[in-house]
């Protein structure tokens, strides 16, 4: 017999209740950034990967290890270099002298959370070797696949204003992402703070509040967050909007979207949408959900064209215009 929306919804607010915890932990070092790590939450709640883009020194390293240790995960971070090889990541065949065989050494990849800092700097090789392990929660090594430990998290960060001795992120790498998250600037006040949290105390110690057992049960009551058809059909009416603007009544668009929405984005609004509504401890997804979460699922997959470009339009702009237009249940 299927759980009714009531029951759901009192099962979302006992196990919710870690959430507030867990963020009263990590604003222990992270001050601000409360959009950012909310969205690291959402794929945390949903498996799903999550790339940061913004400028040095907005505390995303220091967020993401900070939810590390709080969730008591193992973590490790890779700085992404030119001349990193993919045995640098997910590890290589080593001869056994004793043996006299080979055998696998892994990499650092094979972790539960794996900090990718500054992806877009690896070369083509390296970046084809995480595709698997993000899209697949595998890699392959010489002839042997293994599995990676669960959860399995990629969180990426880039940098956008220096381009010199980087590589673009290939469309379908960028298209593993889950989220892309825009990292901005702390306000005057959050700044004053961070400056006398960093030059007068210790680092503070980061206590363990939930354990891997407690998230993965939080991650199958996500799943059964119940959303309506209405929801359903809205989503399915944005990511269409994407690919057909002038079929959802916005002909002044057909010739700014060069490429839209694949399907991967209908499911991953699908499941953003029930974890924004876990973590205000609800057991049911609003219209406010899907539109809170649509630009980080979206901005990444929408690709402008050169008549875009020219005009000045961007895709945050383009989808913006889209969700204005989208009649809302």
């Amino acid at each position: 017999m299927a759980e009714s929306p009531q029951d759901i919804t009192y099962l979302v607010k006992q196990d919710s209740a870690f959430i507030d915890s867990l963020l009263r932990e990590m604003r222990k070092r992270v001050v601000g950034q409360s959009y950012m790590i909310e969205r690291i939450m959402i794929g945390m709640l949903t498996g799903g990967h999550v790339l940061l883009e913004g400028v040095p020194g907005l505390a995303k390293t220091l967020t993401v290890n900070t939810l590390a240790q709080a969730i008591n995960v193992k973590f490790q971070r890779i700085q992404f270099t030119p001349d990193l090889l993919p045995a640098d990541v997910i590890g290589t065949m080593i001869y056994n002298q004793h043996n006299r065989e080979f055998e696998a050494r892994m990499g650092p990849g094979f972790t539960n959370i794996l900090l990718a800092d500054e992806i877009n700097r690896a070369p083509a090789k390296v970046q084809s070797a995480l595709l698997e392990a993000m899209q697949e929660k595998q890699v392959t090594i010489g002839h042997d696949t293994h599995m990676l430990p669960k959860p399995f998290l990629v969180l990426a960060t880039q940098n956008p204003i220096e381009q010199e001795g980087t590589y673009p992120l290939p469309e379908a790498q960028v298209d593993r992402f889950m989220l892309m998250v825009k990292v901005g600037y702390p306000t005057k006040a959050e700044e004053r703070q961070i400056m006398d949290l960093v030059a007068e105390k210790e680092p503070a110690k980061i206590n363990p509040v939930i354990t891997p057992d407690v998230l993965s049960r939080a991650q199958k009551l996500v799943k059964k967050i119940h959303i309506q058809d209405s929801l359903k059909d809205y989503i399915i009416d944005i990511v269409m909007a994407t690919r057909d603007p002038a079929a959802a009544g916005l002909p002044q668009m057909k010739d700014y979207i060069e490429f839209g929405a694949s399907p991967r984005a209908s499911i991953f609004l699908n499941r953003a949408a029930r974890a924004h509504a876990f973590l205000q401890h609800r057991g049911f997804v609003i219209p406010e959900d899907v539109k809170a979460v649509a630009p980080d699922i979206l901005r990444h997959r929408i690709i402008p064209s050169f008549e875009a470009e020219a005009d000045e339009r961007t895709s945050e702009s383009l989808l913006q215009e889209l969700l204005n237009h989208i009649n809302v249940p």
